[in-house]
């Protein structure tokens, strides 16, 4: 199943998810960003799926928004509007009570870091890395990653990745809580499909609940700063710091 840029399976009731973008590292553009919302709404109502996998194909998990589309909008569509609509899968994935597992090598970056951090359990490859670029563009992460993450890591390691755009590596992740395991690239997918299947084995109504009990801690105030996101973007766009990052990125290409 799938398209070009999202290939899906599923697999002893694990339905996988998986970007396919290699030679970009799976930047997302417009095309793969359809494709991927849908793919993942899609395996979210699918009764035969119990747990969800997010993978991507070849040397990275995703790299975030594909720089060469970064604040293009199609015809009519504000700043609001786009980044709105990008949340919507990150929410479904938290409101979902089928747990989602996130599969990590290469880069996770921007949007790529915040898909990963709305998984329910990460497994990282040991050639992963994690960061937020966004701040290198006068932009802050908006998909939830300021909200997602700071009940990982806390505070101040929060801020210190979305302020100053740093990667931590796969080893500096898993001390500060980013991700669950860490396992060699060559042993990432089957580690990550028997997590995923143990999960989609177990009793899927109390699977649910489980999840939703420990969500329901931090669920309200990270869809409140979700919304605060939006409006932080938005503004982001229209300010003097990013048009001014944006002409000389034009002006450099």
């Amino acid at each position: 199943m799938g398209s070009d840029v999202v290939l899906t399976s599923i697999v002893d009731g694990v339905g996988v998810v998986s970007f396919n973008r290699p030679a970009r590292h799976n930047a997302i553009d417009d095309e793969l960003g359809r494709a991927w919302r849908a793919a993942v709404a899609s395996a979210l109502v699918d009764d035969r799926v119990r747990c969800l996998l997010l993978c991507g194909e070849g040397r990275s998990f995703c790299s975030g928004r594909d720089t060469a589309q970064l604040g293009q909008r199609v015809a009519g569509e504000s700043d609001v509007a786009f980044v709105a609509r990008a949340q919507e899968i990150r929410i479904a994935m938290m409101e979902s009570p089928k747990p989602v597992v996130a599969a990590v090598q290469g880069h996770a970056l921007g949007g790529g870091f915040e898909t990963a951090l709305g998984a329910d359990m990460r497994i990282a490859a040991d050639d992963a890395t994690f960061g937020f670029p966004e701040i290198g563009f006068g932009l802050v992460a908006d998909t939830g990653g300021t909200q997602l993450l700071t009940p990982l890591i806390g505070p101040s390691r929060a801020k210190y990745l979305l302020m100053t755009g740093a990667r931590i590596d796969a080893a500096q992740a898993l001390v500060w809580g980013v991700v669950d395991w860490v396992v060699p690239a060559a042993e990432l997918r089957d580690a990550a499909l028997e997590l995923a299947t143990k999960l989609a084995a177990a009793p899927a109504s109390a699977v649910g609940f489980a999840k939703q009990l420990v969500d329901q801690a931090w669920t309200g105030s990270i869809r409140n700063g979700m919304r605060q996101e939006v409006v932080a973007q938005a503004a982001l766009f229209a300010s003097d710091d990013y048009l001014r990052m944006k002409a000389a990125r034009g002006a450099a290409s």
